[in-house]
């Protein structure tokens, strides 16, 4: 069995042509945004790419990028405001001629890329998510950064200012990983400050009502966390559990405020049966085929032709 080690970003691609209206099944398109340090120009991501065609053939991929080349696109993993960010996906998603006209797409989020897409989703989803699938994604936040190698200076500058001034107007404006910063200790900081994960989650007094509609609108969330993660601290944040940092205590998403009032749907689609929490041996975005193909024929496989609109392109794989 190959295996894919995903640094989760990883190159571009549009896999498959747009044809005519057919009578076969649907085959919706997916997009892609991968993770901290990584950009859209990596074999892997190719890899990843090819993979999901091979799977469903037909599958037309977008990689989500925030820049024109790998380097500016990793850079934008590590510094730029996410607000913003996700704005210009919003931009880039519907300006896509096909994924444009589709009824729906499907979306894989690598760690960070995770909790982006389920921003992308809340905040503007059009095209609209049918399926998300996220890999190892901080959706309750990081309460640690993580280590970066000595020659990285890019990793190292924003773990400079994530360490030294995380609460600070620049760092929630510049510093991305400082956006889906959450330490339950320091909760009162966060809420006053965060950028980002504070909104997104509705866990401020003024509930975002369209946050809860768009996200309630998913088919299937699945969540994967990774079994052996140390990268992305705590793992749990990947299930959307809350982890006490003294104590190692987890609170799973079902015993949480958040949930228990349903401040994003996500009770919502639990009850409905739309909302899956899985776990995957490994290390963080290490990834076997097996699992990224088992994960592709689940989720996001083509549908049965009763439920298409008129306004469908269909992809053919070439």
């Amino acid at each position: 069995m190959r295996s894919t080690a995903l640094l989760a970003t990883l190159a571009v691609g549009a896999l498959s042509v747009a044809l005519p209206h057919t009578s076969e099944d649907v085959q919706l398109p997916l997009v892609i945004w991968h993770g901290l340090g990584d950009d859209f120009e990596r074999e892997g991501l190719a890899q990843v790419a090819e993979l999901a065609e091979e799977t469903n053939p037909g599958t037309y991929v977008h990689l989500i990028h925030l820049a024109d080349t790998g380097s500016g696109d990793r850079s934008a993993t590590f510094f730029g405001n996410v607000t913003e960010q996700i704005e210009l996906v919003c931009e880039q998603l519907a300006a896509d001629p096909i994924l444009s006209t589709a009824p729906a797409i499907n979306a894989l989020g690598f760690s960070q890329g995770g909790q982006f897409l389920r921003g992308y989703i809340e905040r503007c989803n059009a095209p609209p998510v049918h399926n998300l699938v996220t890999f190892g994604s901080q959706h309750n936040g990081i309460s640690e950064f993580e280590s970066c190698k000595y020659n990285d200076w890019i990793c190292n500058g924003a773990e400079a200012l994530l360490r030294s001034g995380r609460w600070t107007s620049f760092a929630q404006s510049r510093v991305v990983p400082a956006q889906y910063f959450r330490d339950p200790r320091e909760l009162d900081l966060y809420l006053a400050n965060s950028n980002f994960l504070a909104d997104i989650n509705n866990e401020r007094e003024a509930k975002n009502e369209t946050y809860k509609k768009n996200l309630a609108s998913l088919n299937k969330f699945a969540m994967f966390m990774f079994e052996d993660d140390t990268v992305a601290v705590p793992k749990e944040s990947a299930l959307f559990a809350e982890v006490n940092s003294t104590t190692g205590e987890v609170t799973a998403l079902q015993d949480r405020e958040i949930y228990q009032e349903d401040w994003l749907g996500l009770k919502q689609l639990d009850k409905a049966g739309r909302l899956d929490f899985k776990t995957t041996p490994g290390q963080h975005m290490r990834l076997s085929e097996e699992v990224l193909r088992d994960a592709f024929k689940e989720y996001f496989g083509p549908l049965e032709d009763n439920w298409r609109t008129p306004s469908l392109i269909v992809q053919r794989g070439s």
